[in-house]
């Protein structure tokens, strides 16, 4: 097998923190992959400060006033300028274009911070106490059409302790979050790259 480092590019909103675990297990010589842009749709996003000092390029563009399609073909037109292979969402807050999704299909994936199918959109972990589960987790998938609903790549159970609130809950998903995306990325990543 080829040297060859997948090249990804990153979508965020906000601070970046899973953005920051794959970036940080790029550093590795093993990792099959390298981050090669770090893409936002708030220019005051805190995760392109931390891109651009790890040396990452970054791009910012409001998507205030824009149409949906308009904003995203903005994006796409960044990430193939970069030569980008493969798209990670890591917290982008924003539901994508069916053309945008198309044209990345097979090659986009996004994690989820719920043990899909269950809990898909926001609120996740508010659900998950309020159904009385004895867990909660994260999930990296596929990116379709329809909102966190393409085939799961990979899961990580996380147990709701008994004082839990949402926020803490958050922060232990989170935790898993950050493992199970970089190393999901990197089996993905290789697999595609295999076929392709």
């Amino acid at each position: 097998m080829s040297n060859k480092r997948a090249k990804v590019g990153v979508l965020i909103s906000g601070r970046g923190s899973n953005m920051a675990a794959l970036l940080y297990a790029a550093k590795h010589p093993d990792c099959p992959y390298e981050i090669v842009l770090v893409a936002a749709n708030d220019p005051e996003a805190k995760g392109l400060l931390l891109a651009k000092a790890e040396g990452i390029a970054t791009f910012a563009h409001s998507h205030k006033g824009m149409k949906r399609a308009e904003f995203d073909a903005i994006i796409d037109a960044e990430l193939r300028k970069a030569g980008v292979e493969f798209v990670a969402l890591a917290g982008y807050m924003r539901l994508l274009s069916p053309e945008f999704v198309s044209g990345w299909a097979h090659r986009m994936i996004n994690i989820h911070p719920s043990l899909l199918p269950k809990y898909k959109g926001l609120h996740t972990h508010e659900r998950a106490l309020a159904a009385g589960d004895k867990v909660g987790g994260c999930s990296v998938h596929v990116v379709t059409a329809e909102l966190d609903d393409g085939p799961v790549l990979g899961q990580t159970e996380v147990a709701i302790l008994a004082d839990d609130t949402a926020d803490s809950l958050a922060d232990r998903v989170l935790i898993a979050e950050h493992q199970l995306y970089s190393r999901t990325l990197a089996d993905f990543v290789r697999r595609e790259s295999a076929q392709g």
